[in-house]
């Protein structure tokens, strides 16, 4: 079985590889990327992989039986098209199987809708494909918060619109490790999971930012409004405006949902307490 991983040039992809890695030899890995200079690090074959290339995915593609396709990064008007490409280039070269990277959120009703929403109908192709199809739906990755800390360490507070809501976060390398397995085991066929951790809210974050950090910062809760604004000042009108609506999900409720990640994986998910551990710098 030759499994191929899209956006390997990415962190959620490279991660998936090397996970996929731990499992199988590396003659039976092969990365797709757009920026294949950038995946060669990986120590796999690398093929050309454009979602909006048709001809060139369906050579890359050519002797795959499984493949994961990650979600795509362009505007979410776009992205269908582009899922599209993948799965008929899948079908025209005789993959047997997707795996697809979905995501939780609020499906209506936030900035972040719309990706929400471009991600469900891709499920709806693949599940229309007549290919089989594994669909995982992530949480919120919990990296950016820990890469964030120096800024949260200046405003001695950790800021956002998401209020009490709790969010089942994720990590990448949690991740990869259950796409590995839902990539090579036949058993999650037509499933589709809700892969996170425990949902926790800002201030049990902030908690966890002080004890791995040393930091004495507090949860502000900012409106919704406001904070989209700050995040589209800081990131750019579309990345802004995508994380505030991110945010604006949490605080309805929308990313507190339970998780199947030990059912797609065969293990639970890594508790915040050991991840954080992890992460302490002892003094």
């Amino acid at each position: 079985m030759k499994i191929g991983i899209t956006a390997a040039s990415g962190q959620l992809g490279a991660s998936i590889v090397r996970a996929t890695l731990a499992l199988l030899p590396k003659e039976d890995v092969v990365a797709l990327a757009r920026n294949q200079q950038k995946a060669q690090q990986l120590g796999v074959e690398v093929r050309p992989g454009d979602y909006g290339n048709p001809e060139q995915l369906e050579q890359s593609l050519q002797g795959i039986d499984v493949l994961l396709l990650v979600s795509g990064m362009d505007k979410p008007e776009n992205r269908i098209g582009q899922h599209r490409n993948v799965m008929a280039a899948a079908k025209k070269a005789g993959v047997r199987k997707i795996v697809y990277t979905s995501v939780q959120g609020a499906e209506e009703g936030t900035a972040f809708s719309p990706v929400i929403q471009s991600n469900r109908q891709t499920e709806l192709d693949l599940q229309r494909s007549g290919l089989e199809w594994v669909i995982g739906r992530n949480g919120i990755y919990i990296e950016p918060d820990i890469e964030y800390i120096e800024q949260y360490q200046q405003a001695g507070c950790i800021f956002n619109s998401a209020g009490d809501g709790k969010c089942g976060y994720t990590t990448r390398a949690e991740l990869a490790y259950a796409y590995a397995r839902m990539l090579i085991e036949d058993k999650h066929h037509g499933q589709i999971y809700n892969l996170n951790g425990e949902p926790i809210t800002q201030t049990q974050l902030t908690h966890y930012m002080n004890l791995t950090f040393a930091t004495e910062l507090v949860y502000k809760p900012m409106a919704v409004e406001e904070y989209r604004l700050h995040c589209m000042q800081e990131l750019g009108d579309f990345i802004g405006n995508v994380v505030g609506g991110i945010y604006q999900g949490i605080r309805a409720g929308k990313s507190n949902n339970p998780s199947d990640f030990e059912q797609a994986a065969g293990r639970p998910h890594q508790s915040w307490s050991a991840y954080f551990s992890e992460l302490k710098i002892e003094p």
